[in-house]
């Protein structure tokens, strides 16, 4: 049954994906289309939508562990924190090449980058951190407590261009109070995120397929040496 959403997945994101591109190339302003980068912000935001709802999903089942002690819930939370960690250095990445561009740099401390980039820190943390300790139920309190303060932080990230008026630029969408982006140019977001988030759950499905393998690899293994 998983092989077929797989395939439903993959196409769906790689559809909405040639979407996106499509749009871009044929609805934009001419004077948007010819600023640099401008362009990613489609799947910089798309990324950075798909990582918050990783980590918080992460969150969500790292409250379940402490609550029911069940090592099925940190393993989920794993996987997923694994992939958006990913998505969420491409939002860094794409965020990065569009500064190039608009800004003449490609890094600035910026409130809502370095905050960011502390909530990059702090997972990267939380996966190396699970690398390092060999005891189940240790690893598994750290990761949730480490989950925690990471969302923590994803909070932040997302009210700090409403907290800090600062370099980068303010909300624009309606529904954060700004202004939206100009006619036609608000829904081929929504788009993007579809494709990242169906990639997004495609990845998380194949992790957390290897992880129950690694489980089964281990069981095995201990069982052999109980010989």
């Amino acid at each position: 049954m998983r092989e077929p959403i797989k395939y439903l997945l993959a196409v769906v994101s790689l559809g909405l994906a040639l979407w996106v591109v499509y749009l871009i190339a044929t609805t934009l302003p001419l004077e948007v289309v010819n600023v640099g980068a401008y362009q990613n912000i489609y799947f910089h935001v798309g990324s950075f939508a798909t990582a918050f709802s990783g980590f918080f999903l992460g969150l969500a089942a790292s409250l379940l562990y402490l609550k029911t002690g069940n090592f099925k819930y940190d393993s989920f939370a794993a996987g997923v924190n694994e992939i958006a960690l990913l998505f969420a250095t491409v939002g860094l990445a794409m965020g990065s090449i569009w500064g190039r561009y608009a800004w003449g740099i490609w890094w600035d401390w910026d409130p809502r980058l370095t905050s960011m980039l502390l909530c990059w820190l702090v997972y990267a943390g939380y996966l190396m951190m699970r690398g390092s300790v060999d005891e189940p139920s240790t690893r598994a309190r750290l990761s949730a407590v480490l989950s925690i303060f990471g969302c923590l932080l994803v909070g932040f990230v997302y009210k700090s261009i409403d907290w800090f008026r600062t370099q980068h630029p303010p909300a624009v969408f309606a529904f954060r109070g700004g202004g939206g982006m100009g006619p036609g140019m608000d829904y081929p977001i929504m788009i993007a995120w579809g494709s990242t988030l169906c990639l997004g759950i495609l990845l998380a499905m194949v992790r957390m397929e290897q992880a129950e393998m690694s489980r089964e690899i281990d069981a095995l293994r201990r069982e052999v040496h109980t010989y």
